[in-house]
């Protein structure tokens, strides 16, 4: 096609009505494909759109990118957003407490700012022209496919398609040949840095995390906070292991160890759970003004989930912190509110809302 521009200029002329008409019927079949795919999946695509517009809130506060990462930033502009009262009914349906933005350019301008991510794109865009001057078309098509993917998912974030965007981009320029021979030196250079036995570490963290998680799960928390201490050092970084560990804490009385560690569990996830379990830290230690501001917090995060709504009305039934009108507030919530998939921990909560409310009649 590059070499031969005149014959397709000369095609175009001749047979510009066919091709309008093909490419009209192209476009329309791609809608439609569209409209099937978003209709199959309709709050899954929603989802995605409102993880998108939060991100976006989060890049307005954090132009210079987040110092804590993009989970921190995420559930801070999350929780503000909510917290305002003014959004549509399906984005508290389709809220969640990802853990990535689901499209690199954003997770990028987030996490390294915004002025250094549009010259990282300048670049790319230099390197691709660069690579249709040097006819790199192959190359190019696929340094392209990745840029398509990045868009709504996070391959940047797997190391082996971060090496093959930086390969793609050294090849748009020196070749497919010189490339290959990057990629070995590349991977050399990695086993002489001794960065293999960093992953290797990892790995066996992750297979000790594992056991550690089944006494976690099985109950055995005094066996499972060791074995959660023995890997910290590799695992620090990760909000699911950090929160994990801070459960098991709490789970045996040592509420201020928890609350070290789920603190640091806040700036690695956005789930609410880990303000749920602050909270009943502060509430089990009778701190229940700091409980009631993280039971908030986390309804505010995502206000479609009961639970802590129901943590709320347990403690506005304490009798140190006794609040009828507050409590009654959040009975109702928990009564009423619909739940995105109902269990039977849902039925818990709810009978025991009105166990409370029938005691607290019987003592007046």
């Amino acid at each position: 096609m590059h070499r031969e521009k005149r014959k397709w200029k000369y095609l175009w002329r001749k047979y510009w009505r066919r091709y309008l008409a093909w490419g009209t019927a192209g476009v329309l079949v791609l809608a439609l494909a569209g409209a099937g795919v978003f209709f199959l999946k309709p709050d899954s695509a929603l989802g995605r759109l409102f993880l998108w517009k939060i991100a976006c809130r989060a890049i307005a506060e954090h132009p210079w990118g987040c110092p804590w990462g993009f989970a921190y930033a995420y559930g801070e502009a999350q929780e503000k957003y909510f917290s305002s009262g003014n959004y549509a009914a399906w984005e508290e349906r389709v809220a969640g407490s990802p853990e990535y933005a689901f499209n690199e350019y954003l997770d990028c301008a987030l996490n390294i700012s915004l002025p250094l991510t549009i010259i990282l794109l300048c670049m790319i865009v230099m390197y691709l022209r660069i690579g249709v001057m040097y006819r790199q078309y192959g190359v190019c098509g696929a340094l392209l496919s990745l840029l398509l993917f990045s868009f709504s998912s996070y391959p940047m974030h797997i190391p082996g398609f971060m090496m093959a965007g930086v390969f793609l981009l050294i090849a748009c320029r020196e070749g497919i040949l010189i490339g290959k021979f990057l990629i070995v030196g590349a991977w050399l250079a990695v086993s002489v840095a001794g960065l293999g036995d960093k992953w290797k570490q990892e790995e066996d963290a992750c297979r000790k995390w594992a056991h550690a998680r089944m006494l976690y799960q099985l109950g055995s928390h005094a066996a499972a906070q060791k074995a959660y201490e023995e890997i910290r050092p590799a695992l620090d970084d990760r909000g699911a292991f950090l929160f994990e560990y801070g459960h098991s804490l709490h789970k045996s009385g040592n509420y201020e160890e928890s609350d070290w560690i789920l603190r640091a569990a806040t700036y690695r996830s956005n789930a609410p759970m880990i303000r749920n379990v602050m909270g009943k830290n502060c509430q089990a230690m009778g701190f229940y003004w700091q409980a009631e501001a993280y039971y908030l917090s986390a309804v505010h995060l995502l206000p479609g989930r009961i639970y802590p709504y129901y943590l709320l009305a347990k403690l506005y039934a304490e009798p140190e912190y006794r609040n009828r009108e507050r409590f009654e507030e959040m009975k109702r919530i928990v009564l009423t509110k619909e739940p995105k998939v109902y269990s039977t921990a849902i039925k818990e909560m709810r009978d025991e809302v009105e166990k409370i409310e029938n005691e607290w009649e019987i003592r007046q």
